[in-house]
């Protein structure tokens, strides 16, 4: 047995255990302060990042990567961090304090041997997590390949997980290339809502049939792994005991789409109709009972033991 690649598995869910309690897999590795985890919760940083009309399709295949924890592999995936974990919404995270990764708040040590046996040097030197919208880039993302090979370089050598496929990665790329500076509005945030997490999984349905249509069963099933993760991020939201309901429905569809990733395996077609008509009364619902879940601010704040006339949810909504 190698001891070397035990060892961390047995660590990240040991420090994932110790850290904050609230119901929520970000909440364990942010600032556990009750007003910065709730605007961590709450707020993330506005879009600002356009798509080339031409490259709409890759840069939704990059934005579904972007946020599924398996696209990084390894331990990451195991702890449930995504590109998203740290570059929130392709920007930076300041509220992001991982245990045995992060030094001050919004830190991260690259050469980390928690998460990598390849690029790991055994030497605790965390550096602050950039923002991709930022003009200045470690890697030029004009010259064609480079950027592509950078990306590549992380997933399998930083993170320790497998390849992506051809579109996956052109995917990421795309994504990342459309964060400019231009674009961005300083200090502007939007709500973290089910719509929108509703429509990062839509986005990854699409994707997979446009893949599949293209005969890339790769890209497909990593598009399907992409809407599971949502599924399972929407899921920890509705943890309140009220929202059973929704939680079923939740259960039901993330098995319909693990069906339809045996399907493909097994070479049968994509069974889009299926998937659809099921997914139109998961949407009433969670629309219906977003109120009682953790997307809400007063729910949050009761659960973090804040006032919720004071809290920083309630002053921005």
């Amino acid at each position: 047995m190698d001891c070397r690649r035990t060892f961390p598995a047995l660590l990240i869910p040991l420090l994932i255990a110790s850290a904050n309690s609230v119901p929520l897999r970000e909440a364990r590795w942010s600032v556990a302060e009750p007003n910065r985890l709730s605007e961590n919760l709450l707020y993330l940083p506005a879009d600002c990042a356009k798509p080339v009309p031409k490259d709409r399709m890759a840069f939704q295949i990059g934005e579904v990567a972007f946020r599924n924890p398996l696209t990084l592999g390894g331990q990451a995936a195991r702890a449930g961090l995504s590109c998203h974990s740290c570059h929130k919404k392709g920007r930076d995270n300041p509220h992001f304090l991982f245990p045995g990764l992060s030094g001050a708040p919004g830190t991260a040590d690259i050469t980390s041997s928690l998460m990598s046996q390849k690029r790991g040097d055994g030497i605790s030197n965390p550096v602050p997590i950039p923002d991709l919208a930022n003009p200045k880039h470690k890697v030029s993302r004009n010259d064609v390949g480079k950027l592509e090979a950078f990306i590549e370089g992380l997933i399998v050598e930083e993170f320790d997980g497998p390849a992506p496929s051809p579109a996956v990665l052109s995917g990421l790329a795309t994504y990342v290339r459309g964060f400019q500076p231009e674009h961005c509005v300083p200090n502007r945030v939007m709500r973290q809502s089910v719509r929108a997490d509703i429509a990062v999984y839509t986005k990854a349905i699409e994707a997979a049939a446009f893949a599949m249509k293209k005969g890339d069963q790769q890209t497909a099933l990593a598009m399907l792994s992409g809407a599971r993760a949502m599924l399972g991020t929407i899921n920890e939201r509705y943890a309140p005991a009220a929202l059973e309901a929704s939680r079923a429905s939740l259960a039901a569809q993330d098995a319909t789409i693990a069906a339809a990733m045996a399907q493909l395996r097994d070479g049968k077609p994509f069974p889009s109709k299926s998937i659809r008509r099921q997914q139109r009364k998961l949407f009433t619902t969670l629309l219906r009972d977003e109120h009682g879940s953790y997307y809400d601010a007063d729910v949050l704040a009761r659960t973090l033991g804040l006032d919720p006339t004071a809290s920083i949810g309630k002053l921005r909504k």
